[in-house]
C-alpha cells in the first residue's frame, strides 16, 4: 500500500495493488488509514516505551488503557488476572481503577519477576491490592494456583500480556478461560504484531505466529466466547475503530 498526504490539496491517496483512491484528507476514512500507519511506525519506535502510570513504566498503549478502563467500569470485576509483569506499571494501573471503583484485587503473573521490580510493586501505595504469582502462566502448579485465589461467585477479567507467540497464547487461553465470568472478558494482547512483520523491528514469521490468529483459533474451538471489540460508551464521532496494539483481542464470555 501507498499512501500519498497532500496537506495543501488536503487529500489523502490510496493506492493498492494498482488501484487509487483519493479521499479527503479530514475524513473518517483517511483517519482510519493514516492511525493504521501511525500505530505501525509507532511501535517501531517504541512510542509506547514512554509512559508510566503513578511511578511504574507501564509500557502499553494509553488508548488501550482507555479502553481497558471502560470495560473494567463497566464490568466491575471482583479480579483482575494479567500474565506478564514487566515493571509493574499496568498492575499498578488496574490496581488504581480497583481503588476508585471500592472493589477488586489484581493477581500478576511472570516467569520471572525481577527482584528490584516486585519491590517496587509491593511497596506501592496501592500494592496491597496485587498478588504476584512467579512462574510460567502456563505450568499446571500456576494455573492451579491462581484458580485456587478465585473465589465462588467472583467476577473475572482476564489479560495475557506474556509470550507472545501463537502457541503459549493458545495454551494460556485454555488454562484461563474457564475463570471468566458471563459478561466478562480475555484479552489476547498484541495481535498487532501480525500487521507489523514488515517493520525493521519485526519478524516475517508474525504474520501467522500472533495472539489474534490464537484468539481467532480459540473462538472457534468455544463458541461461547466472541471476538468483539467493546462498545463505547460514548461516541460523538463517525468512527468506530480502536486505534490500538490489541486488534481482535476482546474474546467475550456470552454463556
Amino acid at each position: 500500500m501507498k499512501l500519498t498526504l497532500d496537506t495543501e490539496q488536503k487529500t489523502l491517496v490510496c493506492e493498492v495493488d494498482g488501484k487509487s483512491e483519493t479521499l479527503p484528507l479530514y475524513s473518517d476514512r483517511a483517519f482510519d488509514l493514516i492511525a493504521e500507519q501511525w500505530v505501525n511506525v509507532g511501535w517501531n519506535q517504541k512510542y509506547s516505551y514512554t509512559f508510566s502510570w503513578m511511578g511504574r513504566p507501564i509500557i502499553q498503549l494509553p488508548e488501550d488503557m482507555v479502553r481497558t478502563q471502560e470495560v473494567i467500569y463497566r464490568v466491575r470485576p471482583d479480579v483482575i488476572v494479567e500474565t506478564g509483569v514487566a515493571h509493574g506499571g499496568s498492575l499498578i494501573y488496574y490496581a488504581s481503577l480497583c481503588k476508585m471503583l471500592g472493589k477488586g484485587r489484581v493477581i500478576g503473573i511472570d516467569i520471572e519477576i525481577r527482584p528490584h521490580n516486585r519491590a517496587a510493586i509491593e511497596s506501592h501505595e496501592l500494592g496491597a491490592g496485587i498478588t504476584l504469582v512467579e512462574g510460567s502462566s502456563t505450568a499446571p502448579e500456576i494455573v492451579k494456583r491462581v484458580h485456587d485465589m478465585i473465589r465462588p461467585g467472583e467476577t473475572v477479567l482476564v489479560l495475557l500480556d506474556s509470550n507472545h507467540t501463537r502457541q503459549h497464547v493458545l495454551d494460556e487461553l485454555e488454562a484461563y478461560h474457564d475463570l471468566v465470568s458471563p459478561g466478562s472478558y480475555i484479552v489476547a494482547t498484541d495481535g498487532v504484531m501480525k500487521d507489523l512483520h514488515a517493520t525493521p523491528r519485526g519478524s516475517a514469521e508474525w504474520t501467522w505466529d500472533n495472539p489474534t490468529d490464537a484468539a481467532i483459533e480459540f473462538a472457534g474451538k468455544h463458541p461461547q466466547f466472541v471476538i468483539e471489540q467493546p462498545e463505547w460508551p460514548f461516541n460523538e464521532s463517525g468512527l468506530s475503530r480502536n486505534l490500538t496494539h490489541w486488534p481482535g483481542a476482546w474474546l467475550r464470555r456470552v454463556s
